[in-house]
């Protein structure tokens, strides 16, 4: 087991076999009349579909490319802007129904058929060596593919006819004839002859080899006529077992375990334990410990306990790799250096090289001086009288001159070596002289010897460049900062004030007028809260119920004192109301809205704040009275906050692969960060004490300025300023 950046990943069985396709069909064929909505590709090796089938909740078919795919109710962070392919999924599926799911054969491609009114249209899922995903029109040509791809039998592009690869054996068609066949045929043990030439696959073909009590070393074609019954019989029962059970098993690597899994009480728990997961599969696999397995209701739920965190963190994963392309990802900026100064090294020896190969040639042909001279005469001399094509003819017979360029004007001549055979080669211009010809050698070797000098320097320049940067890093690491980014594109509560509470919930406020008007139109739901400092012109306030962020575990690569988060969509599992959450979550959405409030700067200790529920805000004024933009009235008895200490605490996270300054009150951001620093009210500008932070910690100064309260303020450090270590 190994840990990955973004959830937890196993040097396990990752692809699906025939068997496990074979199941999942019979699950997704549950889903028949679900209504296929937005398409994403959240990596470039993934892509989900979200169907949304009547009277139950709504759930995204996982198609992770050549391993698997899978039913998943996660909440996962998706791209704001859809890839191409997710675009054309988009456009002919959306809001079409899902009519049919079917295997291929018994090979590893799901056909599933979509219908709506301008005819059907199919998806091919492909599960094999790279795999693709193919949206083809109802004549059966392909609209899309994922990938294009060219092989012996088939092409895989659009506007081609989808044609299906070989079929493979199908082991639900082997009988006790066609099984003697292919025992008899074979110069391999039983287990490879199951696993390959029977399309058992070795899990599989381990399981029957168990269930017939058979050891799987054992010669094929030598197996006698009772080993053989037993055999067919095994492979009969499997078969049944795959075609009618009505549940999947679920192996352990041990019973502690085991035990953890069945205490997890929660989706994270189980991600967390989810590493000691063996194997799972479809049928009762007799190989492996029975007492270590549970059954499971869908082979689906497996594969999301299996792989769901990872895969549902591919946005993230997809993020950072985007860094490490375009080269902002410290370690590939290092690793680009030192390739592009090998590559330089390369070229300064090639320069080099080929320098003193065209110095040796030009000397050569000065030393040859008769013999080109003659063959030049002789050569202009045919020119003169045919065509290039016709000399070029006769040449073939002349073993002194070789290749004939016509548009260049150019011919090969070989030299003579000490034996007076043809030997080393040289190209001459007909319309030149041999001393011409020569001094081009000369001429070329000079200029790869000035490019040398030039990649010298180059080299020079990379090496220093290396060093910088190596200096500056190890600056960083030692100070704890982040390497902060450039974003064309931020996240939606970036817009807004926002903060982190207690249990991961986040509170988002205006920044001005409009921003009042939009949170309460466009983020204020009716099971979120209300919340408003008790001062005129101060932010609208939204404490959201559901929304916020969640903690990713296994992060080995961040600076010490920065913790990662995912936004999630998902918290308060049971709770339907936010009035139902903690009372210490009310006082700290409070104390961060009067922080927002113009009480920040007017020199006081303390605020008051209020909380109501939704429904209790309107724009209805009463008869005669007008309100102007961000002005809301509130009735109805309020919930009072009273005696709010005016300071907040500030911490670096990564948000989705993205690191930002986290504020909230300093309860909560000291319980969250090791390292953080507690802002109050003070005469510095907070434009400079942005610049201070940033400079500490590596963040952009734009998101840090954009978090701080409004108006001066003063520091008290807690381990994020320290100062950097001069190396």
């Amino acid at each position: 087991m190994k840990e990955g950046t973004y959830g937890i990943m196993r040097d396990m069985r990752e692809q699906a076999s025939s068997f496990d396709v074979a199941r999942i069909v019979r699950e997704l064929s549950k889903m028949i009349g679900a209504r296929a909505r937005k398409a994403y590709q959240p990596h470039y090796e993934q892509v989900v579909i979200r169907l949304n089938p009547k009277g139950i909740p709504s759930s995204d078919l996982v198609i992770v490319s050549g391993r698997r795919l899978y039913l998943s109710q996660r909440d996962r962070p998706m791209p704001s802007q859809p890839s191409q392919f997710a675009m054309v999924l988009r456009k002919h599926l959306n809001n079409s129904r899902l009519i049919a799911v079917e295997q291929l054969g018994f090979d590893r491609i799901i056909s599933m058929t979509f219908e709506h009114g301008s005819g059907k249209l199919k998806l091919i899922i492909e599960l094999f060596r790279d795999g693709n995903v193919l949206l083809l029109d109802n004549e059966g040509v392909i609209i899309q593919p994922l990938t294009h791809a060219n092989y012996a039998s088939r092409s895989l592009k659009r506007g081609v006819e989808y044609v299906p690869p070989p079929a493979a054996v199908d082991p639900r068609e082997m009988n006790r004839k066609t099984l003697d066949k292919l025992l008899d045929e074979s110069e391999d043990d039983l287990i490879r002859t199951l696993a390959a030439r029977g399309n058992l696959g070795r899990v599989y073909g381990s399981a029957i080899c168990a269930s017939a009590e058979l050891d799987e070393k054992l010669k094929a074609k030598e197996l006698d006529d009772e080993q053989r019954e037993n055999l067919d019989n095994s492979i009969q029962i499997l078969l049944e077992e795959l075609a009618n059970g009505k549940s999947s098993m679920m192996w352990f690597e041990d019973k502690e375990s085991l035990d953890i899994w069945n205490n997890a009480i929660d989706e994270s728990s189980k991600d967390s334990s989810s590493g000691a997961i063996k194997e799972i599969a479809p049928i009762d696999l007799r190989y492996l410990d029975r007492e270590l397995s549970i059954e499971i209701p869908t082979l689906c739920s497996g594969y999301d306990s299996f792989f769901g965190s990872h895969d549902a963190s591919a946005f993230i994963r997809r993020e950072e790799e985007k860094l490490v392309s375009i080269g902002q990802d410290i370690g590939e900026k290092k690793a680009k250096l030192e390739r592009r100064a090998d590559q330089q090294r390369t070229a300064i020896g090639r320069f080099l090289s080929q320098a003193a190969i065209n110095q040796e040639l030009g000397k050569a042909m000065q030393e040859n001086w008769t013999h080109l001279e003659n063959i030049m005469i002789q050569f202009n001399g045919e020119i003169s009288k045919s065509t290039w094509q016709e000399v070029s003819v006769k040449c073939q017979e002349v073993p002194w001159i070789d290749r004939l360029n016509p548009e260049k004007g150019t011919f090969v001549v070989f030299l003579p070596d000490d034996d007076g055979e043809p030997g080393s080669s040289v190209t001459m211009y007909a319309n030149k002289s041999v001393h011409q010809n020569a001094q081009r050698y000369f001429q070329d070797a000079r200029t790869l010897k000035e490019k040398s000098k030039g990649a010298k320097k180059a080299l020079k320049d990379t090496e220093n460049t290396k060093s910088r940067q190596d200096k500056k890093r190890a600056k960083d690491v030692a100070a704890g900062r982040v390497k902060g980014i450039q974003r064309s594109k931020k996240f939606w509560f970036e817009k807004y004030r926002w903060a982190i509470l207690e249990g991961g919930h986040i509170l988002v406020g205006g920044r001005d007028a409009r921003g009042n008007d939009t949170i309460v139109r466009k983020h204020l739901n009716t099971n979120d809260l209300y919340v408003h400092a008790d001062l005129h012109g101060a932010p609208s306030c939204s404490l959201k119920l559901k929304d916020g962020f969640k903690p990713l575990t296994g992060i080995t690569n961040l600076p010490e004192g920065v913790i990662s988060l995912q936004i999630a969509q998902n918290l308060a599992e049971g709770k339907e109301d936010a009035r139902d959450l903690d009372e210490k979550i009310f006082s700290q959405a409070a104390q961060m809205a009067v922080c927002w409030s113009r009480a920040w700067g007017s020199g006081g200790a303390a605020a008051t704040a209020f909380h109501v529920r939704p429904s209790q805000v309107s724009k209805q004024t009463e008869s005669g009275e007008s309100l102007g933009r961000g002005g809301f009235v509130v009735r109805g008895q309020r919930t009072w906050h009273r005696d709010l200490p005016l300071e907040i605490g500030m911490g670096i996270g990564v948000i989705n692969g993205v690191p930002l300054p986290i504020c909230g009150t300093v309860e909560s951001i000291a319980n969250l960060f090791e390292k953080w620093i507690k802002i109050t009210p003070g005469r510095e500008k907070k434009e400079s004490v942005a610049n201070k932070i940033s400079k500490a910690t590596g963040l952009i100064q734009d998101d840090v300025l954009a978090s701080l309260p409004p108006g001066g303020c003063s520091i008290d450090d807690h381990g994020l300023m320290k100062k950097s270590i001069e190396l």
